[in-house]
């Protein structure tokens, strides 16, 4: 095999899906003197072609995404690529096919097995300016198939998205339809514990027995509190599944919005100490009556001071505040953690 005389190092586009077909023509390039890139699908391609402009594209016809044609005519609808050789190189033979990529826009139509030692010549070709001609009467022809090809492929693709959107919201509504049993189905044994947890506590023997022995009183209480945890869980799955479902009515009255992030602090003073955070808050700087819903918004509060103690390290702070204006109040939290990734930031909310 020898070396193509190449004029400067020209840059090669390959897009192959076939990964012995990719490992062939990469060597047989890069020997001839060819800078390449490799893309494994079409869209792939598409986009490496736009980042690296590259001199010639090559490309197999049979793509697992895009076909080697619908490719070219993207390509070809950029003005900087209106120019660029497009050559396929695939194992469909003449004839039909042939018609249907020079309908496309390529320039020139190379069949496999490859014969490495032709290749980069015929490459040398095409990068010069040559194109492979076909007769005007074929060229119609084909190009009325291929448009009939694009709009055929484009209802089979609208259709098929159309099924797959279906079965997402069944499955959506399936899932919603879970989480909304799972929680119904979790109260009842909870309801239990909790019955059996409150006869626990104000039993004098048990009482007496944890006032005797401090691992028993130890025991009891992270009992009970994991008790009342699983409740606070099991009341959130029900409240973000009949927000998922819209079945959800507000529950509006006076809040006293300092008192309430007060309380969940209350609820995390354990961990702030085992944690040796710094919690930077002045309740009387907070707002003493607003309207809101104060057991969905105790929930927020709660999860965002659950997500700073979380992800601040031991010995960090978390400072909260609020601010009003003439309509809203703004609820800050601002830790020393590690943040959240920029990428991130607008989907938060969701």
């Amino acid at each position: 095999m020898g070396e193509s005389s190449v004029p400067g190092q020209y840059t090669i586009l390959y897009i192959e899906d076939d990964a012995s077909s990719r490992l062939l023509v990469d060597r047989t390039l890069r020997f001839a003197g060819y800078k390449v890139f490799i893309a494994e699908r079409g869209l792939e391609g598409i986009d490496l072609a736009r980042a690296q402009h590259p001199d010639l594209i090559l490309t197999d016809i049979d793509l697992p995404d895009i076909s080697g044609r619908e490719l070219t005519t993207m390509l070809r609808s950029d003005e900087r690529f209106q120019k660029t050789p497009i050559v396929a190189l695939t194992a469909s033979g003449y004839g039909e096919q042939r018609d249907l990529a020079m309908a496309a826009g390529l320039t020139g139509y190379l069949t496999k097995p490859l014969d490495v030692e032709t290749l980069p010549r015929q490459l040398d070709y095409y990068l010069s300016g040559g194109r492979d001609v076909i007769d005007e009467k074929r060229l119609s022809k084909a190009q009325t198939r291929y448009a009939q090809e694009v709009v055929n492929r484009l209802e089979s693709r609208i259709r098929e998205l159309e099924d797959k959107n279906q079965e997402l919201i069944r499955l959506d509504q399936t899932k919603d339809t879970f989480i909304q049993l799972t929680a119904h189905e979790l109260r009842t044994p909870l309801t239990l514990l909790v019955g059996y947890s409150g006869l626990m506590q104000h039993s004098p023997e048990i009482s007496e027995l944890m006032e005797r022995q401090p691992e028993m009183n130890d025991l009891v209480m992270g009992l009970l509190d994991g008790i009342r945890r699983m409740e606070g869980i099991i009341d959130e799955i029900f409240t973000i599944s009949r927000i998922m479902t819209n079945d959800i009515d507000l529950s509006i009255s006076n809040v006293n919005l300092g008192q309430l992030m007060q309380s969940v602090l209350e609820k995390y003073q354990q961990v702030i100490v085992d944690r040796q955070l710094k919690i930077i808050f002045n309740q009387a700087s907070w707002p003493t009556n607003i309207r809101a819903d104060g057991d969905l918004l105790q929930m927020v509060l709660s999860n965002l001071m659950s997500n700073a103690i979380k992800y601040t390290p031991n010995g960090g702070n978390v400072k909260i505040e609020a601010t009003i204006d003439a309509s809203y109040v703004y609820v800050r939290f601002v830790d020393t953690g590690i943040g959240i990734p920029p990428h991130e930031l607008e989907s938060i909310f969701e």
